[in-house]
């Protein structure tokens, strides 16, 4: 079986939690049993931010993060093909996602002074932007976030502006195209808002992970945000999985999802 395979498979939801109105405004909240207050994992599906794709994937790392003693937060989003998806709206829902933490909180034994966010492809783009975001209040048109202590982006599209350079394109399409509404030449300003290398210094450790055999989202995009990341002098890193795909970092049982988990681990533990 497939780490695409795998992850395909449903498994048991947590508990389901709306932060918005309209359908695809929810997240799935799994808490280690005990006393806590436990740390808090935010995880972010992946898809090129498209309706085709869903969160139920991502809930087999997110359970596995709880079996590791944290509470994991899988949200849903609005994606293009939904109403009110794609740009903005996918980075208001988001933001609002994070925000309902502080919510949460008053139910559950969450400490809300150590969170991680980690994503997945499109969700790790989400992950590298959310962590720019507590840095640079210009951002805050999206809504107020919660502060996080570091990111796990996951084979993401880090850099937006090169992605639409590149032409990285799926079956229906150039995915960045449509989240954003055009090129970097009809939109600059979707583009200066929405990427994260556009924001850096992000302000907080950032770790990205990236497979060399990824053939849906090149390497070069995560390399490049972490050069210019640690130029710029925040405490970002790359770990470059060799001979993994797109999907196997996201897959917990695998040996790259085990290298997810403990980077997650490094940042909530340190």
């Amino acid at each position: 079986m497939t780490s695409r395979e795998y992850m395909a498979r449903p498994i048991d939801a947590g508990i389901r939690i709306p932060y918005g109105d309209a359908p695809e405004q929810f997240g799935e909240l799994r808490v280690p049993a005990g006393a806590g207050p436990f740390p808090v994992v935010v995880v972010v599906h992946g898809g090129w931010w498209r309706s085709a794709y869903a969160l139920t994937y991502a809930g087999h790392l997110a359970a596995a993060l709880t079996a590791d003693g944290f509470a994991s937060w899988n949200i849903e989003y609005r994606r293009v093909g939904n109403p009110g998806g794609g740009y903005p709206g996918t980075l208001h829902d988001v933001t609002a996602a994070l925000g309902k933490l502080r919510e949460i909180a008053r139910d559950y034994p969450l400490d809300l002074t150590r969170v991680v966010v980690t994503g997945h492809s499109a969700g790790g783009h989400i992950a590298a932007w959310l962590a720019a975001k507590q840095a640079h209040r210009e951002l805050d048109i999206f809504g107020e976030a919660l502060p996080l202590v570091g990111a796990v982006p996951v084979a993401g599209a880090l850099d937006l502006v090169h992605t639409s350079a590149l032409r990285v394109a799926d079956t229906a399409g150039i995915p960045v195209h449509d989240f954003l509404g055009g090129t970097p030449e009809d939109v600059p300003e979707n583009y200066a808002l929405a990427s994260p290398t556009a924001w850096l210094p992000a302000g907080i450790p950032v770790i990205a992970i990236h497979g060399t055999a990824d053939e849906n989202v090149p390497l070069e995009l995560s390399r490049r945000y972490v050069v210019r990341a640690q130029a710029m002098g925040d405490r970002a890193k790359l770990i470059v999985l060799d001979g993994v795909d797109h999907f196997e970092p996201f897959d917990p049982a695998t040996p790259a999802g085990i290298t997810v988990r403990e980077a997650i681990r490094d940042l909530l533990t340190r």
